[in-house]
């Protein structure tokens, strides 16, 4: 079964989640496209909304293959995939160099998406962590870590679809997790979706602003 859309599968997502309203929840959504499925569980929770700033460390020759990811928390919080990083031959200077380059990008985007707003402090709070789908499952593990730094009571994981294998390799990283489908044949998060589009930066900054309203 497909998605309409972000918005219809985090409208879908919250109705599994409504027994957390009155937990002192904060949705904390994955950029870009986490968002419009944050911002759709935020409004149902009447919850604060805001982001994990999480990014992907793409292997040199192949971008879209995930070596690793990086979250900014107090100190960044970073996941790797040793036997992928030795497969591939990454040298100990090309993965800093990736992992350098992506804080570049995060502390652009906590610059932009923060606009002078502090972040929100998850400390004791039910904290809902909240992503368009799962893949491989190496961002959602570092953006986890870096909530669970934040201490919150209760960390949860809420996605509209991942793979079921990738979710109980994930399980020891969250308190619970809540997941509409587990398809047993998965190739990427977008062919559960009939509209799919790529998320702007401004697409973010007005859903934020929104939900600051």
């Amino acid at each position: 079964m497909k998605f309409a859309d972000r918005k219809e599968a985090g409208r879908r997502l919250a109705e599994r989640l409504l027994r957390f309203k009155d937990r002192k929840p904060l949705v904390l959504a994955l950029p870009r496209g986490g968002l419009p499925v944050g911002y759709e569980i935020a409004r149902a929770l009447a919850a604060p909304l805001d982001v994990v700033l999480v990014r992907k460390l793409g292997a040199p020759d192949q971008p879209e293959l995930a070596i690793g990811a990086v979250a900014l928390a107090t100190e960044p919080e970073i996941v790797t995939d040793p036997d992928l990083i030795a497969a591939l031959g990454v040298s100990s200077p090309e993965f800093e160099a990736i992992k350098m380059r992506e804080l570049r990008e995060l502390h652009r985007r906590r610059d932009l998406y923060r606009a002078g707003h502090p972040a929100a402090s998850v400390a004791g709070r039910t904290a809902i962590l909240v992503d368009d789908g799962i893949a491989t499952g190496a961002t959602t593990r570092a953006a986890l870590r870096a909530t669970r730094a934040g201490k919150p009571a209760w960390l949860v994981l809420a996605v509209p679809v991942a793979p079921a294998e990738t979710l109980d390799a994930l399980r020891e990283e969250a308190d619970e997790i809540v997941c509409l489908q587990r398809p047993r044949w998965f190739t990427a998060v977008g062919q559960f979706y009939r509209d799919f589009p790529q998320l702007e930066d401004r697409e973010v900054l007005d859903l934020l602003e929104q939900a600051r309203m």
